[in-house]
This record gives structure tokens, sequence and C-alpha cells, in this order.
């Protein structure tokens, strides 16, 4: 599924127009998205949680060349199932 056809279903499972239903997974995404930035996370109870987690610099290879490089330290999401979105896959 890609953003317009999440858009699509949500308009029409919310009975909303689609640019109702667009601009309201834009406001979640941005607020998802602001919050990680300042480091906090966010939980939707039975879905999951986002969070921000810190990746250490380290040393890899150019596989085209297998020269060595340093790659940079970077703050990365992480997304946590909840136990409601588990089981609902292993039903």
């Amino acid at each position: 599924m890609n953003k317009t056809q999440l858009i699509e279903y949500i308009a029409e499972h919310a009975s909303l127009s689609k640019v109702t239903a667009s601009r309201a997974l834009e406001a979640a995404m941005d607020a998802v998205c602001s919050t990680l930035r300042e480091g906090g996370r966010v939980s939707l109870v039975g879905f999951g949680t986002f969070s921000v987690t810190r990746r250490a610099a380290r040393m890899g290879r150019n596989p085209r060349t297998n020269a060595a490089i340093k790659i940079k330290a970077a703050r990365v999401p992480r997304f946590r199932p909840g136990k409601a979105l588990k089981d609902s896959l292993n039903k």
C-alpha cells in the first residue's frame, strides 16, 4: 500500500473526502516527525511505538572498491509493534 492508497482507504472508511483524508494523514505524519525530531516518542496503544535511537559511528566498506569508509553516527527512527498489531498478523 502506498500513500495514495492509504488516503483512499481512510477516505472510504471514515466517510471523508480524499482532500480531508490527505490533510489528516499529513497532520499525523507531521506530528510523529516533529515529536521524534525533538527526541520524544509516539505511542499508539495496540499499534506500536515510534522512537529515536542513536547509532554509533563505525567503519564500513565500499562494495565497489572494497575501500574502508567511515560512517558517521546518526539518529535513526525505530518502530516497535504493539501486541494488538502482532496478534492481528498471527491469527
